[in-house]
């Protein structure tokens, strides 16, 4: 099995990395990819049940309630695979010397998440 190579700061397709990872890197999310595949199988679920409510014109009310499900069970998801973050990569990160840039970049993430608007990079804090 290949090592994943981790993304480091606004490190997506096409962007530089800060530097290579450790040969033993892994993804920290890895050890609950199971868990993390089984919570999305029933989202999409859920959002199978929302169309179908929809297409039999059911109640708003309901069809609201089992969207505010949906949204509460994405952001349980997104907590999950942000505390591997903080815990494995941005910890990798901090013992490599890199840490600032990670933080950064996971405040934007949860900036982005609440709704608050990115700061711009080199800002003081």
């Amino acid at each position: 099995m290949t090592t994943p190579v981790p993304r480091t700061p606004t490190g997506g397709p096409g962007r530089a990395r800060t530097a290579p990872p450790p040969a033993d890197f892994r993804h920290s999310y890895s050890k609950d990819r199971a868990q993390l595949a089984r919570r999305l199988s029933r989202m999409e679920g859920q959002v199978r049940g929302i169309a179908r409510m929809i297409e039999r014109e059911e109640y708003c009310v309901d069809i609201l309630q089992q969207t505010a499900a949906l949204r509460a069970a994405v952001d349980a998801l997104a907590i999950l695979v942000l505390e591997d973050h903080v815990q494995g990569c941005v910890r990798t990160a901090a013992e490599r010397g890199e840490a600032d840039a990670y933080v950064e970049e996971v405040m934007d993430v949860v900036r982005r998440t609440l709704g608050r608007p990115v700061r711009a990079s080199g800002r003081p804090g």
